[in-house]
C-alpha cells in the first residue's frame, strides 16, 4: 500500500465522523466511506515477480499497450511502448531497465486525455533516462485527463534495478518507454501489462554483452 492511500482514507474518515456527529444520517455517511475504501484500494501495490536474464525491458507500468511501433527522431531509429493506465490499474512505477540514471526531469504541461498522441508532447510528465551498460532506455510518466500529481523518486546518478519501485501517477495517465531500435519486440498493441513483471522487449546479444561487462567495471 502506498501512503498516500492512508492519508486519503484517513481524512475521508474524519469528514464521515463529522457527518455522523451532526446528523446521524446513514446516507450521508455512505459516500466518504465508500471514497475511502476507493482510494485504499487503488494505492494497492502489490509485490511483482521480476524476471531475471541479459537485456530484458520490463514495463514501468500497469495498463494495455496503445502503441508499439519504430519511430525516427532527429538523434535516430528507436522503438517506443506506449501504456495506457485507467484508473483501475495499479499506478505505481518501476524501472524497466537496470543501471545508472543520466536524466530525471519534470516537465510543466497540460492535463489532456493520455489517450491522444499530442499527449506524449503537451501533457506534464517526467522524463527518465537510464544508462544500461550496453545502451539506454527512457521512459515517461506522462500525466493524463485525471491525473494531476506524478511522484518521481530518482535523481541524476542513482543506480536503480530492473523492476524498482520508482514513482506514481495518480489517477488515470500513460507511460512511455524509448529503447534502441534494434531490440526484440515481445508486445503488441491491445497487449496487457504489468507493472516490472511483463517483458517488453529483449535486447540483441552483442548489446547484453556490453551491458555485462560495463556493468563488471562499475561493480
Amino acid at each position: 500500500m502506498v501512503r498516500d492511500g492512508y492519508f486519503y482514507a484517513l481524512g475521508l474518515g474524519a469528514v464521515a465522523a463529522i457527518l455522523w456527529a451532526l446528523t446521524h444520517s446513514l446516507a450521508l455517511l455512505s459516500l466518504p466511506i465508500l471514497l475511502a475504501v476507493f482510494f485504499l484500494w487503488f494505492f494497492r501495490d502489490p509485490a511483482r515477480e521480476i524476471p531475471t536474464g541479459p537485456g530484458l525491458i520490463v514495463s514501468p507500468g500497469d495498463g494495455v499497450v496503445t502503441e508499439a511501433e519504430w519511430i525516427e527522431l532527429v538523434s535516430g531509429n528507436y522503438l517506443r511502448v506506449s501504456i495506457f493506465l485507467n484508473v483501475f490499474d495499479v499506478h505505481v512505477n518501476r524501472s524497466p531497465v537496470s543501471g545508472i540514471v543520466k536524466l530525471a526531469e519534470l516537465r510543466h504541461g497540460q492535463f489532456l486525455n493520455a489517450m491522444k498522441a499530442e499527449s506524449v508532447l503537451h501533457n506534464e510528465q517526467t522524463l527518465v533516462v537510464i544508462d544500461a551498460g550496453g545502451y539506454e532506455v527512457s521512459f515517461k510518466q506522462i500525466a493524463g485527463l485525471l491525473a494531476r500529481r506524478i511522484v518521481c523518486t530518482l535523481k541524476e546518478g542513482d543506480r536503480v534495478e530492473r523492476g524498482q519501485r520508482v514513482g506514481l501517477i495518480k489517477f488515470g495517465s500513460r507511460v512511455d518507454v524509448l529503447m534502441p531500435a534494434d531490440a526484440d519486440l515481445k508486445v503488441k498493441t491491445g497487449s496487457r501489462v504489468k507493472g516490472g513483471s511483463s517483458v517488453l522487449a529483449v535486447m540483441p546479444q552483442r548489446s547484453v554483452e556490453l551491458e555485462a561487462s560495463t556493468a563488471s567495471v562499475v561493480a
